[in-house]
């Protein structure tokens, strides 16, 4: 499969849309030769910080001297990322020379009406990885759910551990509106007897993972539950963050940016104990180099230092809320502010947040049918309406957001992982 070919095809894959399901992605692998059965794994699904917590968890094995798989979607600036093996995206040719495979494997599954339909993207980039993962012979990967967890095509792996982050309202058509029937889908991916990490504190979504987790006779692991302090402390660098595990006490300041990312720490340090205990030691000072190291772009990512610019995928409210949260405390003034979101998230809700931290405050859109216009999300925030600039360009809403901050005020670009993807691309700030 050629560069034009491989375009092409994930073009057509893109079609299919989203399709909850396990049956389809199940007999793909099987005409595979089930590659997710090919090493070990650990499961991270939750509506914020599973992207962070993968990556933070994937440093600490990777720093313990494990060759480790990480599996993460959606992707910035080019799809090669959703899959590296140890830090490292897997190569162009690599990727079309597995694609390829995957595409020959479906097509046969489909002239055989062994498919009920076409693979999707996902599901086809979910294979892919698998393969890949086990042709490079992993020690350990670490796989990120896409959408929910009880039917997304990652769930047909069995891992030595489960990881649920967090609880809130996003992808409602797909999940529900209430937390409970949230929960309940992103507890699908507890298994039976295997280790579940549970980043959610308490209320309805806590005691939904809780009764999952009974019912499937799985030990549950609360990473801030009782006995689990965690103590946080501005610094002039950030976050110094002080976290008492099961095993030992661990001080630390990750790489990431925000006050949330303690939590997400928190999450990541008590499943690496979990692996100490049910697969290969984890040391502690493999964990504090993982998380002193470990990166996750797109996130609190300073792109600029003069004047700085800070990218952020934060898509829904409890993500604005974070974001908020560090202009407030970390960038310790208004800013200038860069915002594009897809038509299916809560914009009134981001827009509560966000917008009054904005001096001056510049709307934009996403490439796709997916994304709201700038004038649909001045619509769904009429308060900012009138001082909002509206510029449906992303290239030259930069270039008026960063006009507007003369080289002083911070410029924030948010409100989308897309929207930070196609500034990733365009490459406007190297």
């Amino acid at each position: 499969m050629n560069p034009r070919e491989c375009r092409e095809y994930l073009g057509r894959l893109q079609q299919f849309g989203v399709k909850l399901g396990l049956e389809n992605i199940a007999t793909l692998l099987e005409a595979l030769g089930r590659p997710h059965l090919g090493f070990p794994s650990v499961h991270v699904a939750g509506t914020n910080g599973k992207g962070s917590v993968a990556a933070m968890l994937e440093g600490i094995l990777r720093a313990g001297g494990y060759r480790t798989g990480l599996y993460t979607s959606p992707h910035l600036a080019g799809v090669e990322e959703r899959v590296r093996v140890d830090g490292q995206d897997i190569g162009g040719r690599t990727f079309r020379a597995l694609l390829g495979r995957v595409r020959d494997a479906a097509d046969g599954l489909t002239a055989r009406g062994r498919l009920d339909y076409h693979p999707t993207y996902f599901e086809a980039l979910t294979a892919l990885a698998f393969c890949h993962f086990e042709r490079r012979k992993v020690d350990i990967a670490v796989v990120e759910t896409g959408l929910g967890g009880r039917f997304d095509a990652t769930n047909v792996v069995v891992p030595l551990a489960s990881v649920i982050t967090t609880v809130a309202r996003d992808h409602e058509p797909q999940l529900g509106t209430a937390l409970r029937s949230i929960a309940f889908e992103k507890a699908g991916i507890i298994k039976a007897g295997v280790p579940v990490v549970c980043g959610v504190r308490g209320g309805p979504a806590f005691q939904e993972i809780r009764r999952r987790a009974v019912e499937r006779a799985a030990p549950l692991i609360r990473a801030l539950g009782p006995g689990r302090r965690l103590e946080t402390r501005r610094t002039a660098r950030g976050y110094r963050f002080l976290y008492e595990g099961e095993r030992a006490s661990y001080a630390f300041t990750p790489a990431l940016a925000g006050r949330h990312q303690g939590a997400n720490a928190a999450v990541a340090i008590a499943t690496a104990e979990v692996l100490g205990a049910v697969w290969r030691p984890v040391a502690k000072a493999a964990v504090l180099k993982g998380l002193r190291e470990a990166r996750w772009e797109g996130r609190l990512e300073t792109v600029s230092a003069r004047p700085r610019v800070v990218l952020d995928g934060a898509h829904n409210e409890e993500g604005a809320r974070a974001l908020a949260g560090y202009i407030r405390e970390v960038l310790g003034r208004r800013v200038v502010l860069v915002f594009a979101a897809l038509k299916d998230k809560d914009i009134r809700s981001m827009a509560r947040l966000l917008f009054p931290r904005a001096e001056t405050l510049i709307l934009t859109g996403v490439p796709g049918e997916r994304g709201a216009g700038p004038a649909e999300i001045a619509a769904a925030a009429p308060a900012f309406a009138r001082r909002a600039r509206l510029e449906p360009d992303v290239a030259s809403a930069v270039r008026l957001a960063l006009e507007a901050s003369s080289g002083r005020v911070p410029v924030v670009i948010a409100g989308s992982l897309y929207l930070v993807g196609e500034v990733k691309r365009l490459r406007l700030f190297g």
